[in-house]
């Protein structure tokens, strides 16, 4: 008997299904689900003296797995270890060795780029041994991520708060955010005066045209309005050229990333999920991979494909080539396993995404589209500027027959526009002018896709790192995916109106955002005291060169313990002086003023809990008080009387059943007090200008709810009730919420029923016990 070892219980489910469909009957298929083994979580685990050595353990949650996988090694002939191709599955099958103690002249290595019963059986004909080399490069990541983490966060904790973490990669990302956003407000936009004329020809069609110059002056424009209003108007020269538009390259990780974001609207985590998801089931190829390439083998499936439909005067063999720095993860880009699938058994999710694989791997072999354009040209007499209007039509479709990259309708070219038939010297009448003024456009907050994009540009990370990276930095509070609400500001229009300019004064809302990274208070303040004092683990260039030396780790050219070594040199002397420093402020601390009257300071900073304002200080006679920063407040901009209003909290706005309504702001947010019970506001809902009624309102509505949920209630014991909730039936007893077990008819307990499930269920402490290890059935890149 040979054991095959693959990463997930899915793929291994398939290739036990092509093994026995070739009647290979003397195979067995199990998973490892991930690695293994890895660093202990709540330990350095690097032993520093004895050359940087990993301390690795087995993870508790994966114990019982090894003792069977160890169990099966010793029955088998030969162990064939076939994690994935790139550094981290080589990663896998070395941790699989070790801690199965296998016998070196057992084991095979193999690795294949599709799980297709023909890659894995050429796969089991051509093993090798284990790379060290990409091992070591896998460890030198993990072990630096785990020196800067281990070493930066307790600095966090000290410094500004505890709970804090810092990683190599995810400050990095971080700062992207932090520094494009300060980026956008420094921005200051320039206006300009943009014209257009709309001109009738002989045929009774108009032609919609733009002047060729921009006017920053309104004077200019309107001089320019009234002189086009006495002039005439002729055609002076029509252009027409020929034109292509080239296919993009079958997908990359990023490149699949970001055209799923812009084409389906998915996260780049979802897209990752239904990616793995895809390659696991057989549909298509490996899905982390810096490469543009396709296989001899893809090519003539792509080429007979393409001839079936739309036919072969379509075909056109192109060869890409990867520009990435140091791309190694893959030897393919991402493509269907059979072309000539147009569905995959699966969710419509993971359909869609196969459906923008599939079509842009056909495209790439496609080709170029072929266009005319177009560009008619009518100058203003007496001066050198002209109107000129611009259209192209498609003469052959080319890869647009099948795909086109971007936002737009798939076969609908970006900027077609079909100008009317007309010759030079034709006479045109003046139909209508206007002049609009427009601004320069502020630099675009991330997305996540745009995010992926700028990260692989700066060489930040590879293709299994972008997405749990972006990820990371939302879980951390560093990052928010929010909105924006745009401001109102005002134009200036101008239009003919017979041989009169006329002018009015608009407006419109500016710089709204939707989904966008946004950095929050806390991003903000760990990200200076980075930059402040680790600049060079926050430097562009210094985390895209580790990148390279990972590289070169994996070619065989350096020896990862020396890139270590020589990193740690340099940092652990910057983190030993950084912790034993005393400051006087806070990290963050921006102090705002004094209190009129009283002369105490006023300061804003990051507190336990998050944002809060500070009236007085420690040297004070009387304590210091302490607010919270309200929704859509920032420590960088929030003013002086912002922040004294929030000392108003709490305050009471009137009364209720004879009780007082009493409104506060907490840990979780603004809120009412009541009779002893608190109920949240709105998110949207303003605390200071909470009023009496609406306060009221709240309490009734929040009453109402829970009527509604009530399902039981108990005469020996009025604090005990069944409720129904958002996860269906629930036990509430002092305070505290109990599962009920799977299928309980939640009225047919009995009050000793009750008492005995809430007996039964374990404290709270012990629920929540430890934290698990990275260990889940489809591996994920860690970072940090």
């Amino acid at each position: 008997m040979n054991l095959v070892i693959v990463e997930s219980p899915k793929k291994a489910e398939l290739i036990q299904g092509f093994l026995k469909k070739h009647k290979l009957t003397d195979y067995k298929v199990m998973a490892s689900a991930g690695h293994v083994r890895d660093l202990k979580q709540h330990s350095f685990s690097v032993d520093i003296q004895d050359n940087f050595r990993p301390e690795y353990v087995i993870t508790d949650d994966k114990k019982a797995l090894v003792k069977e996988l160890k169990a099966q090694a010793k029955k088998a002939d030969l162990v064939y270890l076939a994690s994935d191709e790139d550094r981290e599955g080589e990663a896998i099958a070395w941790h699989l060795k070790e801690a199965l103690g296998l016998d070196p002249a057992k084991i095979r290595r193999i690795v294949f780029h599709e799980i297709t019963a023909e890659a894995f059986l050429q796969a089991l004909e051509h093993p090798r041994d284990i790379d060290m080399n990409l091992v070591d490069a896998q460890q030198a990541r993990r072990v630096l991520d785990r020196i800067v983490g281990f070493e930066l966060s307790p600095v966090l904790w000290k410094r500004i708060r505890p709970s804090l973490s810092a990683g190599r990669v995810q400050s990095v990302a971080v700062r992207l955010v932090v520094d494009r956003e300060r980026e956008i407000n420094a921005f200051v936009p320039q206006s300009a005066f943009r014209l257009q004329a709309d001109f009738t020809l002989a045929s009774g069609d108009t032609l919609r045209t733009e002047l060729n110059h921009r006017f920053t002056q309104e004077q200019e424009a309107q001089e320019l309005m009234e002189r086009c209003l006495r002039e005439s108007f002729s055609v002076e020269t029509i252009t027409r050229r020929a034109a292509r538009r080239s296919p993009a390259a079958p997908f990359t990780t990023s490149t699949l990333q970001q055209e799923a974001a812009h084409k389906l609207g998915y996260p780049v985590s979802l897209t990752m999920r239904l990616a793995q998801s895809l390659y696991e089931s057989g549909h298509i190829t490996y899905m982390r991979t810096d490469s543009v390439n396709l296989s001899n083998q893809a090519l003539a499936s792509i080429a007979h494909q393409i001839a079936l439909h739309p036919g072969k005067e379509y075909h056109q063999a192109r060869r890409f080539q990867t520009k990435s720095k140091g791309a190694q993860e893959a030897h393919e880009a991402i493509r269907p396993t059979y072309i000539d699938r147009e569905q995959v058994a699966g969710t419509a999710q993971e359909q869609r995404l196969y459906d923008l694989i599939r079509k842009r791997t056909l495209a790439s072999q496609m080709k170029d589209a072929e266009l005319e354009r177009t560009t008619i040209s009518l100058p203003v007499r007496g001066t050198e500027y002209a109107f000129v209007a611009q259209g192209e039509v498609i003469t052959f479709r080319g890869f647009l027959d099948v795909y086109m990259e971007g936002n737009n309708e798939e076969g609908t070219p970006e900027a077609t526009k079909l100008l009317p038939p007309m010759q030079e010297g034709d006479i045109l009448t003046l139909k209508g002018l206007l002049a609009e003024e427009r601004f320069t456009q502020r630099p675009a907050r991330y997305t996540e896709a745009s995010m992926v994009s700028k990260m692989e540009e700066l060489g930040i990370g590879r293709p299994s790192t972008y997405a749990p990276t972006i990820q990371t930095i939302q879980n951390r509070g560093y990052v928010e995916r929010g909105d924006r609400e745009g401001q109102e500001r005002n134009y200036i229009v101008l239009t003919s109106e017979g041989s009169a300019i006329k002018r009015e004064v608009r407006t419109e809302i500016y710089g709204a955002d939707k989904g966008k990274l946004l950095p929050t208070d806390v991003g903000i303040v760990v990200n200076d005291f980075l930059v402040a004092q680790f600049p060079s683990i926050v430097d562009y260039n210094f985390t895209a060169s580790v990148e390279s030396e990972f590289d070169e780790i994996a070619e065989g050219n350096n020896a990862w313990t020396g890139t270590i070594g020589s990193f740690y040199g340099d940092f652990h002397p910057v983190v030993e002086r950084v912790t034993t420093e005393r400051s006087e402020q806070r990290v963050g601390q921006r102090i705002l003023g004094t209190q009129p009257g009283t002369g105490l300071q006023v300061s804003v900073s990051i507190g336990r809990y998050g944002p809060m304002a500070q009236l007085g200080t420690s040297e004070d006679k009387e304590e210091p008080r302490f607010a919270s920063l309200q929704s859509g407040q920032s420590l960088e901009t929030i003013t002086l009387d912002e922040a004294l209003s929030l000392f108003d909290l709490p305050k009471t706005i009137g009364m209720y059943e004879g009780e007082p309504l009493t409104v506060a702001s907490g840990r979780f947010g603004p809120y009412v007090r009541h009779a002893g019970k608190y109920y949240s506001l709105p998110k949207e809902a303003d605390p200071l200008a909470y009023t009496e009624e609406e306060a009221i309102q709240l309490i009734k509505d929040k009453q109402a709810n829970e009527e509604k949920s009530l399902l039981k209630t108990f005469s020996e014991d009025t604090e005990l009730q069944i409720r129904d909730g958002r996860f269906g039936p629930y036990l509430k007893y002092k305070g505290e919420n109990y599962k009920l077990p799977k299928g309980t008819v939640p009225e047919s307990l009995s009050y000793d029923d009750c008492l005995k499930l809430i007996a039964e269920t374990p404290t709270k402490s012990a629920r929540k016990g430890g934290r698990k290890g990275r260990t889940t059935s489809t591996r994920k890149a860690k970072t940090k």
